[in-house]
């Protein structure tokens, strides 16, 4: 994974912390869905990148 990747993955999960507490504090269920929903696209995207970072290990490319 690319530092620039996982910069990009991180800043996107903390956001999408950041709208679910402010969601939850303004008792906004749409803001507090979207952060949900931008914390979870974030660690999907790190996961794919576990993912191909693991096969590099493993196939030397």
């Amino acid at each position: 994974m690319g530092l620039g990747d996982k910069i990009s993955n991180k800043a996107q999960e903390a956001t999408g912390k950041a709208k679910e507490a402010l969601g939850d504090v303004t008792n906004n269920e749409k803001l507090q869905a979207e952060g949900v929903e931008d914390q979870a696209a974030a660690k999907a995207k790190q996961a794919g990148e576990h993912v191909k970072d693991a096969a590099k290990d493993v196939f030397g490319k």
